[in-house]
């Protein structure tokens, strides 16, 4: 164990229980049924555990792949066919939800495979490096602070420490009540960091959640900060699959799954919930009715407020949840993700992943080819390389090959090698799937239990009382499902983890 996880679990900063698990006998007394709508990480999740507790599942997912913004399909190439991804996702190690279902069907979790380093790329500053820091706080905020060159002692100095002390202070119901109306920027604003030191160590890192910080809640920014630096004993560094996720990922669960006794339907779209009874009838695009005891809703927010409005009698059995979604389903902003096969590769000294800073579009990269199995033997048989480029928080209405287009120049100017490199295939495409964290929204964010019986949410979007985000809580909100479906049936829970609750200091509030 490194010195600054030592250090860290004197002050709290370790694995803490959200759910202790177990409760009753480990499988359900008597039949049980349930449907999952959304096959993507949090509605895969609750199968998981679901089956694994004799529940009879059936996750209903209406693409014809699983995994949501983790999926993986086919493309067919002019010289093969290549798996493509909806984007890249570093596994975080505080994910410990999310790896333990990973666990199911690789105990040793011998397919993700750590990422060395996490550069972040200016047109304007040298590279700032946020890998490689000491695994836990205080010691990694520490060594980043001093070592970073954005950011100096005479900037600390100038700095206000007032408005910074949030940062350090997240608390899960005091954070929300004194920053929910504030924005991301306002809070930024506020702290007078130098230009660069806002672009390089802040902007890069509020990006990553697919929001503006104009547009974004500065509560939720500090509850993220909170998760992925200050509050684990993991650090910043992550790992990522060496295979394709379908290949890694959803074919060997969708495969768990059945073996405990579950269906997993692709290509079914759910169109809406009916009562029957006292039980719960999904019907889908092709006349099918799949009745239920239990139903998990585990979609995005727009499919979600979609499927809310094609249901009328929830107006009634859940009307609670009815009056929140129309603001829950407005997505963020949209995002984009170009593929790009090229003739040459990059400077082997490129990260294998790397931030970037203040690009009009361009936000991440990532080499495909050094990464993945599939892509490198690409590489290999044809000398070539495969880059990913993404952006997070793009303009709207602009199409999906004009942005891929836009990105590709501007890494050109980050990296002039790239600039020469011929494209020979391109896959590119835009999403508007994200959650959004708007400013206010957390009072009215809806949580994983409704307020009708036997009807539960899940996902990135969905509110929980401890700290997670992105694929994590998309895992943690589908076990939690899970866990309030095999209580009410009398059976043991799954156990559900998370980092420290509260801030390094919290008790200055």
């Amino acid at each position: 164990m490194a010195l600054s996880q030592r250090v860290g679990r004197l002050i709290g900063v370790r694995q803490h229980r959200v759910d202790p698990g177990g409760g009753g006998p480990r499988r359900v007394p008597r039949p049980v049924d349930a449907v999952v709508v959304g096959g993507g990480i949090a509605g895969m999740s609750a199968a998981v555990v679901l089956a694994e507790r004799g529940v009879r599942v059936t996750v209903l997912e209406a693409a014809p792949n699983l995994g949501g913004r983790l999926g993986a399909w086919p493309e067919r190439l002019a010289d093969g066919t290549q798996m493509v991804e909806h984007g890249f996702h570093a596994f975080f190690r505080q994910y410990y939800n999310w790896r333990a279902v990973l666990r199911r069907i690789d105990p040793g979790l011998g397919f993700l495979k750590p990422i060395p380093g996490y550069p972040v790329l200016s047109a304007r500053w040298p590279t700032e490096e946020f890998g490689r820091l000491p695994p836990a706080p205080p010691l990694n905020l520490l060594t980043l602070l001093a070592r970073s060159p954005s950011l100096r002692l005479d900037d600390l100095r100038r700095m206000d420490r007032d408005a910074a002390l949030p940062l350090l202070t997240y608390d899960p119901v005091g954070t929300y009540a004194d920053l929910d109306a504030t924005t991301a920027e306002e809070l930024l604003d506020s702290l007078r960091l130098p230009d660069r030191a806002r672009a390089m160590l802040f902007e890069v890192f509020s990006h990553s959640f697919f929001n503006h910080e104009a547009e974004m809640s500065a509560a939720e920014m500090v509850a993220q900060f909170h998760f992925y630096l200050l509050g684990n004993g993991e650090g910043l560094a992550f790992d990522c699959p060496d295979e394709d996720y379908a290949t890694a990922i959803w074919t060997p669960l969708t495969r768990h799954v059945e073996r405990h006794g579950g269906r997993v339907l692709t290509g079914t779209a759910a169109t809406a919930l009916r009562r029957d009874g006292d039980r719960w009838r999904v019907e889908t695009a092709d006349g099918t009715g799949y009745p239920a005891g239990h139903v998990v809703l585990a979609v995005d927010p727009p499919a979600l407020a979609a499927l809310v409005r094609a249901s009328p009698e929830l107006a009634t059995a859940a009307p609670e949840l009815v009056a929140r979604m129309p603001a829950f389903g407005v997505p963020g902003p949209p995002y984009a993700v170009a593929r790009y096969w090229l003739d040459g590769d990059v400077s082997r000294r490129r990260a294998v992943f790397s931030g970037v800073s203040r690009q009009p579009t361009l936000d991440s990269v990532t080499l495909y080819h050094r990464l993945e199995n599939e892509p490198r033997i690409w590489a290999g048989r044809t000398g070539g390389s495969v880059v990913e480029l993404h952006a997070y928080a793009c303009e709207p209405g602009v199409p999906a090959e004009e942005l891929a287009e836009r990105m590709r120049v501007e890494l050109g100017t980050l990296w002039p090698e790239f600039a020469g490199l011929r494209v020979r295939e391109l896959r590119a495409r835009v999403e508007a799937q994200a959650p959004a964290f708007a400013p206010g929204s957390h009072a009215t964010r809806p949580g994983v239990r409704t307020d009708a019986d036997g009807l539960y949410l899940a996902g990135d979007g969905i509110g929980t009382e401890f700290p997670s985000a992105l694929m994590e809580r998309s895992a943690a909100t589908g076990i939690v499902a899970a866990n309030h479906i095999l209580r009410a049936e009398g059976a043991a829970t799954e156990p559900v983890r998370s980092i420290r609750p509260r801030g390094l200091l919290a008790g200055r509030r």
